[in-house]
């Protein structure tokens, strides 16, 4: 496998990474009645899109073709979270824990490929800042669930 190819199947794989995630956001946004919560993940379903499109636009930049489409286990994880809101009369806290997890699974991915010593220093900088991004998302999240405890 070339250089090139290594870097864009990572990044390929950060971009379903993100293509679940704003999946997700929206789903989480049909879900909870909080209209704080709606716009929160409705600004994190866009911002995740946008980072979506960056990592595309970076890909080409290696000669390579993007993903499409969202992966098998982001749309298992959204039918559960769909089940599991669905059961539990749309939980709010349960719907954010559910955030949490799949936030924590994206930031130790980033991390893992923004330690990868031979990307670009541009690459690794616009990797560092969607996790960084994410992080603030997740304390934002953490936030919620101690208001909705």
């Amino acid at each position: 496998m070339t250089y090139n190819e290594e870097v864009s199947k990572k990044l390929n794989d950060l971009l379903t990474r993100n293509y679940d995630a704003a999946a997700g956001y929206g789903l989480a946004s049909e879900k909870v009645r909080s209209r704080e919560l709606k716009h929160f993940f409705t600004l994190q379903e866009q911002e995740r899109y946008k980072f979506g499109h960056e990592l595309k636009k970076e890909i080409s930049y290696y000669g390579e073709t993007p993903d499409d489409g969202t992966s098998w286990q982001g749309d298992t994880h959204h039918a559960w979270m769909n089940i599991k809101s669905t059961l539990l009369s749309n939980n709010e806290e349960v719907i954010l824990e559910e955030v949490v997890r799949g936030e924590r699974t994206a930031v130790k991915e980033y991390n893992s490929i923004i330690m990868e010593t031979t990307l670009p220093p541009s690459t690794k900088n616009m990797i560092a800042a969607h996790r960084n991004n994410i992080l603030n998302a997740l304390t934002r999240v953490y936030t919620e669930i101690e208001i909705a405890s």
